[in-house]
């Protein structure tokens, strides 16, 4: 997976996980992809299993449930670690660049999302209590760069 295919372009990253508490923000990142995908927004959706097992599934598994329940389009990759030793590097340097509260890098939790802009500079780290629609003002922002 290169990142490559997406310079220019405004990123929100998240790790996601089918059997979360959390689940359904896939419907707002959804409706975020449609409004703004033509201007340039893209979602990057990562499923992790790596708290509480809430991911189980395997890449068709995650990918059908995602475009079943929620009608995903936007791009879910294979899943991944966010933390640990063998963290994907692009959760590395997101920790790295937006630390969470009292400055901890770890990802605390599945839905944790992070905003890219289109020069590539992580501009924020959103805790999974924040829901997708109240990234939009953000986004808006970024776009209009």
């Amino acid at each position: 997976m290169t990142l490559s295919a997406y310079r220019g372009k405004v990123m929100i990253i998240v790790n996601t996980a089918s059997k979360c508490g959390f689940t359904s923000q896939l419907k707002q990142l959804q409706e975020l992809y449609d409004t703004y995908r033509e201007e340039g927004l893209e979602i990057l959706g990562f499923p992790c299993n790596q708290f509480m097992n809430q991911e189980p599934g395997n890449e068709a598994e995650i990918q059908e449930f995602c475009v079943k329940n929620y009608g995903v389009t936007f791009p879910m990759f294979a899943k991944v670690d966010v933390n640990g030793a063998d963290a994907h590097p692009l959760f590395t340097y997101l920790t790295e660049q937006a630390k969470g509260m009292l400055g901890t890098k770890a990802v605390k939790w599945n839905f944790t999302k992070f905003i890219v802009d289109r020069n590539g500079e992580v501009t924020g780290r959103f805790s999974p209590n924040v829901n997708p629609k109240e990234l939009e003002d953000t986004v808006q922002k970024l776009l209009a760069r």
